[in-house]
């Protein structure tokens, strides 16, 4: 591996630049690295690698001779890898976004990619719903972001000293998190102990469930009710703004 990484900075080759050939994220490309011979590496990607450097295994790079030639193929190879890459598997619009804002976003969607490729099992998937029901939450609960920097902080990709959300608040938020997350990894915390605690949780949960419903039962009374009164018998363009005008005058009567 260090004759592997020797390689790549002498052909001027970033790990950015070949995250981009191989088309998966920059840190998958580190996690690939982190071993003695690439067996984190799908071998998809193992032999679009060796493609690239034009080998068949590892055991040719002690014989590759570094020249001008050899960098020029290698450098016209991945140009046209990235482009082909780009165009073959990234599918989002990046139109409209800075630079910095584009990278991060394919940098995700790329990782996303890589991770439910390899996974044949449900795992991958179910992370992932549960992340895309954690980002549509967020508008709604400004504690989800401080989550985030708990997680970015723990894991040392950020300062634990820099807070870029309200200071105090996640300050706060994080030395719960840190009390929690310990209390949990010590064993202080057993199904037995925190089962009364759960059941609020979920009480609560399904309390929060009925509200809604039972607002959603009471609207579309409200809407059949409007409709009637105005003698339409759909909402359309024409007609919403009168039938959300009734509707309100509907449930002032019931307030009263």
């Amino acid at each position: 591996m260090d004759k592997l990484n020797k390689i790549l900075q002498d052909l001027e080759i970033s790990k950015v630049r070949l995250a981009k050939y191989l088309g998966v994220s920059r840190q998958m490309v580190y996690n690939y690295f982190d071993s003695e011979n690439l067996e984190k590496m799908p071998n998809d990607k193992k032999m679009k690698l060796f493609d690239l450097l034009n080998i068949e295994d590892l055991s040719e790079l002690d014989n590759l001779k570094i020249d001008a030639e050899y960098s020029m193929q290698i450098d016209m190879k991945l140009n046209q890898g990235v482009k082909r890459t780009a165009n073959d598997e990234t599918t989002l619009n990046l139109k409209g976004l800075s630079k910095s804002d584009a990278e991060i976003l394919n940098n995700i969607f790329l990782y996303i990619k890589e991770k439910l490729s390899d996974d044949k099992t449900d795992t991958s998937s179910n992370i992932f719903k549960y992340l895309y029901h954690f980002l549509q939450s967020m508008d709604n609960a400004k504690e989800l972001k401080y989550i985030l920097g708990y997680v970015s902080k723990s894991t040392g990709f950020t300062n634990p000293n820099v807070f870029v959300f309200n200071e105090e608040q996640q300050f706060v938020f994080e030395g719960i998190m840190y009390s929690a997350m310990t209390l949990y990894t010590n064993g202080g915390a057993s199904k037995s102990k925190i089962a009364e605690s759960h059941r609020r949780w979920v009480a609560e949960i399904e309390q929060k469930k009925e509200e809604k419903l039972s607002r959603t039962q009471q609207l579309n009374a409200a809407k059949v009710q409007a409709l009637r009164e105005l003698g339409y018998s759909e909402i359309n363009e024409d007609n919403a703004a009168d039938v959300l005008a009734k509707i309100a005058e509907i449930e002032s009567r019931n307030v009263a």
